[in-house]
């Protein structure tokens, strides 16, 4: 019996407000699975549900992790599999959304086990990262097939199939191929929606919404990261959250606030793009319905 919904989408497009009408209506939980709106320190940059929205439907697993800690899929699982128990006994149907394509994967294909890395590696390659070390380039010369799937900026999976390959000495590609994970949520027991309205429409809507994060407080949110004491790395997750980068640069005196919104915007919509290209291989029909506006999703039940 299905007790979950499952809505993802490029940033942007709709997706909080889908979640939050049919959790009203289903009685139902909003989950959080988006990589950025589960840190404490960055509700204004991730769009985290107001307090009005918390107020109207029960929320969960936003703004609990702190801003010096990395998230992992790994315990992103592990946060959310209570409540995917709870709603499998009977419990408030969930409706879990979010932009963290592998979020989603994870929950209805399983994470792959991987051994435990000794922490003097982990310690070892952590500190590299730190120091600027090319890890993308690095991946490249362990695990070429690994290192063509990952974006030179995605340090967390960088590092893991890095440090995977120092202590056991076989590539992750290798290890995906040979360790298959387990679902969190079987068939049948979830439904996928995945909205991707026009990139016109989309666009203008990532733009707006930088401005109105602007207006809301952003440059002080990001003010506070940076000040911060010790300094955050900025190869740290929360640190490359859309916006952060260029808004911490024009706090620095780097670049002019203008100059910092417009790239904001740009990283935005690049990441968009790379949330649809991803979708289109892993979310895709007829396990997921695609829809180009949240009202049609809504029609079509």
């Amino acid at each position: 019996m299905s007790f979950a919904t499952l809505i993802a989408g490029p940033t942007a497009s709709g997706k909080s407000a889908l979640a939050l009408t049919l959790a009203g209506l289903q009685g139902g939980v909003v989950v959080n699975a988006d990589s950025m709106q589960v840190y404490a320190d960055l509700a204004v940059l991730s769009a985290r549900p107001t307090a009005e929205e918390t107020a109207r439907v029960s929320h969960a697993l936003y703004g609990f992790v702190p801003a010096g800690e990395e998230f992992s899929v790994g315990r992103y699982l592990e946060a959310i599999a209570p409540l995917v128990a709870e709603a499998r006994a009977g419990g408030a149907p969930l409706v879990i959304v979010g932009g963290t394509g592998l979020y989603f994967r994870a929950l209805v294909e399983g994470l792959v086990p991987t051994p435990e890395v000794p922490p003097v590696i982990r310690a070892e390659w952590r500190a590299r990262a730190e120091a600027g070390h090319d890890l993308h380039a690095e991946l490249a010369r362990r695990d070429p097939v690994r290192a063509g799937q990952l974006h030179p900026a995605d340090t967390p999976r960088l590092l893991r199939a890095i440090e995977l390959h120092a202590a056991t000495g076989t590539p992750y590609s290798q290890w995906l191929a040979e360790n298959p994970g387990r679902p969190l949520l079987a068939a049948g027991e979830w439904r996928g929606l995945f909205l991707d309205p026009p990139r016109g429409p989309l666009h203008a809507a990532i733009d707006g919404r930088f401005h109105a994060m602007i207006a809301a407080g952003a440059l002080d949110e990001v003010r506070r990261l940076v000040d911060r004491q010790p300094a955050l790395p900025r190869n740290l997750g929360i640190m490359k959250a859309h916006g952060v980068p260029h808004l911490a640069d024009h706090l620095a005196g780097q670049i002019d606030l203008e100059t910092a919104i417009a790239r904001g915007q740009a990283d935005t919509r690049a990441y968009a793009r790379r949330q649809v290209i991803f979708a289109r291989r892993y979310l895709t029909p007829p396990a997921w319905k695609w829809f180009g506006h949240p009202d049609e999703a809504l029609a079509a039940g």
